[in-house]
């Protein structure tokens, strides 16, 4: 990779949003990464941590964890194994608990994946939108249509991480095929995962004995729907669910366990009992028969006593204090037996204890407490029992997850009439009716324009787009980039046909940055991001360009992103690209380069109004239409008449893309002698052909300030 260890590490950090980040140095000695970590992830960086990163310790740390799925060939890869060390390390003693369910590693390395760098995916709006961080209005958004947590999850990873592999993309399209194809499947299989609880934190929770008799009945009642999932499985033909029902535990043991040992709504706490059910065990269910038949035990013993004694008022009674008693009138203490001992002496009463009475009282209260003491320890060992089977657990959640995930693509793609894409490794992006997953969610009440794109790495390299703003080219840019990542996380995209070669890195230089706390002029900012997207794209990647050059002087930005068209279409690069531009000079380079195809936003005019079309068309734009997008940006009506003025004495006297010939005599002439003589300057000094829609905003407010002036005076 082109670009320096930070800037790849940023990208990296940037599509995990971690919540703490371990460094084995000073946070003084990252301070870039550090700057984006703490500002942009709100992580907690725990630096100068060197100690865990010690190699030897490290490894024996995940031979320790991995035993069975480390092969010996990753140990010589160093630097890994020390983070994974040092990770390994800093969970234990965080957790102060065991993490020996941590069973599985998933490595991956760069080139496994799509690169899309942090900027990329903000501007994209992959996961969070750019203005209000929020999902809605999102990819992630749309496509979202899981039912379980885990799911969701693994859409997001999805999405954040597009594949490389055309066979892999290929066996999650035919999954997701299968189901768009199958309304009644798609809807079953959502049912029964709507029944299907977060395993994946439950069985956290359970190896770390936090869990209580509410989370073991959770696994239980997903356990239960999944014999009718992997019957619904067995049905499929797909490789993807074939695979899935090959692997898929239907856990009956433990669910047969839990639900043998665990009452149906136990209790929040796990010391008061209350929690194992009748039958599970023996001496337990005979403890609770001595509570449970006190009461009548009490009552036989006090009929006894009252035939006994001759005191039918007698009465054995109960306080927290002294237990049970036998409590007797006074008038009628002279027939008190001997072998009762005083205990009470009350008003209108004697209360007596008896050694047979503090015997049952022994029984009966020394099984309450008996009983919650043997319920927490069979609890715990029925929640080792299933801690012990985590690795089963978490692998029936992760495939419940990707369940979930192609039936939550399915069901968008069959909603909104989405396509299978032809996915492969040739150098071709060809989409027939693309349109925007997002914009067109929220133009329902209209139809939304779709659009076709065509680039590869021989005649159409850079589809160089004019047109002015509102006119709808960053959402077409931006919706051809959308279409190729779908296409690579095994999605189908909306359009109504795509042919999509395999893009290894998706590059945007899209609009104002908004990193400018950090100093840097806007301008600066858009030179970084292009160097970055000039060092690092191949001819595999994708680049989408938007208004570069806008934050210099017109004849340098225009030369600026001339130079940048030139270099991305050059065999250096040769990328696929799509340049939006309001430097109409630019068009002129369809002729002089191959690869460099004109086009632009079909627009209506009548009059003095305009209307866009939304349509993409061949060719370079007759007019930058900037007037006319300032009247519909709401700018008085005196303001666009007199730049129409200004522009008709411009259009007389100036060949058109000869700006250099340009005859302001007669210009002098048109305007008011009114007119400041600075103001004249300025005019004469004026490139109108070359100048952005706020530049001219700027110069007729500008103009309209020194005229009021001068009519004042």
């Amino acid at each position: 990779s082109g670009d320096d260890p930070d800037t790849r590490l940023i990208n990296e950090i940037g599509t995990y949003a971690p919540s703490e980040v371990v460094a084995n140095l000073p946070v003084s000695s990252f301070a870039r990464t550090a700057d984006f970590i703490i500002g942009r992830t709100g992580a907690m960086i725990a630096d100068k941590q060197a100690g865990r990163f010690d190699y030897e310790e490290a490894a024996e740390r995940v031979r320790a964890q991995f035993a069975d799925s480390v092969r010996e060939e990753t140990f010589r890869d160093r630097e890994m194994i020390r983070a994974l060390g040092a990770l390994l390390s800093y969970i234990a003693d965080m957790q102060k608990r065991d993490i020996s369910y941590i069973k599985e590693l998933h490595i991956y390395r760069e080139g496994q994946y799509m690169d899309l760098d942090v900027n990329t995916r903000r501007n994209l709006e992959l996961t969070e939108t750019m203005r209000s961080k929020e999902k809605r209005g999102s990819l992630l958004w749309v496509l979202d249509k899981t039912r379980t947590s885990p799911g969701a999850r693994l859409l997001r990873q999805w999405v954040e991480h597009p594949l490389l592999n055309v066979a892999r993309i290929t066996k999650r399209q035919s999954a997701v095929e299968e189901l768009y194809g199958q309304f009644l499947l798609r809807e079953q299989m959502g049912e029964l995962l709507s029944n299907v609880l977060d395993m994946e934190r439950l069985i956290t929770r359970i190896v770390y004995g936090s869990a209580n008799g509410r989370d073991l009945r959770a696994i239980a009642s997903t356990a239960a729907v999944l014999p009718e999932m992997r019957q619904l499985l067995e049905g499929c033909s797909s490789d993807e669910f074939r695979r899935i029902y090959a692997e898929l535990d239907t856990l009956e043991d433990l669910r047969t366990l839990i639900e043998t040992a665990i009452l149906p709504d136990p209790p929040l706490l796990i010391r008061d009992g209350g929690i194992i059910a009748a039958g599970y065990n023996q001496e337990l269910d005979y403890q609770r028969s001595v509570r449970d038949n006190g009461k009548e035990w009490v009552e036989r013993l006090e009929a006894r006593e009252r035939e006994a004694t001759g005191i039918k008022t007698l009465r054995v009674g109960y306080n927290n204090v002294f237990g049970y008693y036998i409590e007797v009138t006074k008038s009628l203490i002279g027939q008190v037996p001997d072998r009762y001992i005083r205990k009470q002496t009350l008003a209108n009463c004697e209360r007596y204890v008896t050694p047979e009475l503090k015997e049952l009282e022994q029984t009966i209260l020394g099984a309450s407490d008996k009983i919650k003491a043997m319920e927490y320890d069979l609890f715990q060992l029925v929640r080792a029992q299933v801690a012990e089977n985590s690795a089963r657990v978490q692998r029936t959640a992760a495939l419940l997850a990707q369940i979930d995930v192609y039936v939550s693509l399915a069901t968008v793609a069959a909603k909104e009439k989405y396509v299978c894409p032809v996915v492969d490794m040739s150098d071709k992006v060809d989409i027939r009716d693309g349109r925007h997953p997002v914009v067109e969610q929220f133009v329902r009440d209209s139809y939304f324009v779709p659009n076709d794109t065509l680039l590869d790495t021989g005649d159409n390299r850079v589809m160089l787009i004019t047109g002015p703003n509102m006119a709808g080219k960053s959402t077409y840019m931006r919706q051809t980039a959308l279409i190729v990542l779908l296409a690579q996380i095994g999605s189908f995209v909306p359009a109504a046909e795509a042919h999509i070669g395999i893009v290894d890195k998706i590059f945007t230089r899209v609009g104002a940055s908004d990193d400018l706390a950090s100093g840097q002029s806007t301008f600066m900012l858009e030179m970084n991001e292009v160097a970055y997207i000039l060092k690092n794209a191949t001819s595999k990647s994708l680049i989408i360009y938007d208004e570069v050059g806008r934050g210099t002087s017109t004849y340098d930005g225009m030369s600026i992103a001339r130079a940048i068209v030139e270099y991305t279409n050059s065999r250096r690069i040769g990328a696929k690209t799509l340049f939006a531009t309001h430097y109409h000079e630019l068009t002129v380079m369809e002729q002089e380069y191959r690869g460099i195809v004109n086009y632009n936003i079909a627009a209506k005019k009548r009059g003095d109004s305009i209307t866009f079309l939304r349509k993409i068309v061949r060719g370079s734009t007759d007019d930058s239409y900037g007037i006319e997008v300032a009247k519909l940006a709401g700018l008085p009506g005196s303001v666009t008449r007199r730049a129409h003025e200004v522009l008709r004495a411009l259009e007389a006297t100036a060949p058109k893309n000869k700006v250099e010939q340009m005859d302001f005599d007669a210009l002098q002439e048109y305007n008011s002698p009114a007119v400041p003589s600075e103001m004249m300057d300025k005019l004469e000094a004026l490139d109108v052909e070359t100048l952005t829609p706020i530049e001219a905003l700027n110069f007729l407010y500008e103009l309209k300030k020194t005229l009021k002036g001068s009519l004042n005076r």
